[in-house]
């Protein structure tokens, strides 16, 4: 155990000093497997990783749904969700504010980036909030917690590596996904119900669209059904396997891109580009992750976490309570790919050894990595914002997110408590 907790530290260490996390995974983790092996054994080692990831079938579905989710921005879907939702919230107090979440849940359906459904919809819903007067924390606040919503409303690219890390069926982890994310746009919905109860100024209410004008923004979004039907409904009714319907998917957002935007060289190279991009840094954080388990694994942590958990047995929902605490730690100093790589090949067969189902566990690190999400002083999707939108101050954006940090913890708390809210659905999934 010793050895494993110093690793964390040195791991901790070297990304403080922004190496970057992959590098420091794969580095502290060869070093490690070198001392209690030897080096040309951790050399072998980190070549295995790199070959069988690199060439696994399995996670070739993952660029297959970056470049989807990249192809259904370019298309600008995410605009016509978000005037649909408009059409019929937007009247409300806080209604701009209750559409946007309604719009990154739905562009998440087609996305399954939490990074690229905040990046969009910033740029799509907050320059109308600002136009009606909406305090900066709103706006961006509920754009921060909306975009969460990318990476648990299926597709999710955090899904499938779950799935893949312990051997669970990705088509049920999709399915358990949906009721928990209409449970978090509820849940959000009422944070901001509650942030302009507390402060009506915060979100004035805009002009009522007219029946012709919310059917006309509802018609517009039958490509976003369109596509979602066409790649879940394919998984779930055995038409195709969950690779081929990523492929499917992307065969579909691009014929959508060409019809709304047009042909483009220069369009699809940048696409290609930053889908590569986006492939490359999540295959090196993911096999930096593997050596880094690979080492854990030969030290006594794994044994002694069981041995733990066995002494927890007559309250098991105390070692998930303990579990759900360090993944929120840990979500103040890593971003939400590296922790899962990290921690979840060490977790989960506790979990297993205790009787969990794996398919709820893996809803429950999904819910608190979104909570990571947004919780400073790492909060990725709020430096996404600030990126995309530089002149709100970041300290305006963690005030804005905290009503939906609240939220998170009172959904959270009825997944746990409710697993029945997760696995229902599944049950209609082989």
């Amino acid at each position: 155990m010793t050895e494993a907790l110093i690793a964390f530290a040195a791991m901790l260490v070297l990304a403080f000093a922004r190496l970057p996390i992959a590098f420091a995974m794969g580095l502290v983790g060869f070093a490690g497997f070198a001392l209690k092996t030897s080096a040309p054994a951790a050399l072998a080692m980190v070549g295995a990783v790199a070959y069988e990831t690199g060439l696994s079938y399995q996670l070739s579905i993952v660029p297959l749904f970056v470049l989807m989710g990249n192809l259904v921005t370019r298309a600008g879907l995410s605009e016509e969700l978000y005037n649909a939702s408009h059409a019929f919230l937007g009247h409300r107090r806080g209604g701009l504010a209750m559409a946007t979440i309604v719009a990154c849940g739905g562009f998440s359906a087609i996305c399954g980036s939490s990074i690229a459904t905040a990046a969009t919809m910033a740029k799509v819903a907050v320059p109308p909030m600002r136009r009606f007067g909406y305090s900066q924390a709103l706006a961006s606040g509920s754009v921060a917690a909306g975009g969460t919503l990318g990476i648990l409303i299926p597709p999710s690219v955090v899904m499938v590596i779950y799935g893949i890390l312990t051997q669970q069926n990705i088509g049920k982890l999709f399915i358990a996904g949906i009721l928990p994310g209409l449970l978090a746009v509820a849940c959000y919905i009422g944070a901001v119900a509650f942030t302009v109860w507390r402060d009506p100024a915060a979100g004035p209410p805009g002009p009522r669209s007219s029946w012709t004008e919310r059917l006309g923004a509802l018609r517009s979004v039958w490509g976003v059904l369109a596509l979602f039907l066409l790649v879940l409904g394919g998984i779930y009714g055995g038409v195709f396997t969950p690779t081929e319907a990523a492929g499917i998917g992307c065969a579909g957002a691009f014929v959508f891109a060409v019809w709304r935007r047009g042909w483009s060289a220069r369009w699809l190279f940048d696409v290609l580009v930053e889908s590569a991009a986006t492939t490359g840094m999540v295959f090196t954080i993911l096999i930096g992750a593997l050596v880094f388990a690979n080492f854990v694994n030969l030290t006594t942590m794994p044994g002694e976490l069981i041995a733990a958990s066995e002494s927890l047995a007559a309250n098991p929902l105390a070692v998930i309570a303990a579990i759900c605490v360090i993944y929120v730690l840990l979500g103040c100093v890593l971003e939400s790919m590296s922790m899962i790589l990290l921690t979840v090949p060490i977790f989960y067969p506790v979990v297993q050894h205790l009787g969990f189902d794996l398919i709820w566990f893996g809803i429950i690190v999904v819910v608190v990595t979104e909570i990571s999400l947004i919780t400073p002083p790492v909060g990725l999707n709020v430096f996404v914002l600030r990126s995309v939108l530089p002149d709100i101050p970041t300290q305006t954006v963690f005030r804005g997110v905290m009503p939906f940090v609240a939220a998170d913890v009172v959904r959270l708390t009825l997944l746990v408590l409710f697993p029945a809210i997760t696995l229902v659905l599944t049950q209609f999934v082989r």
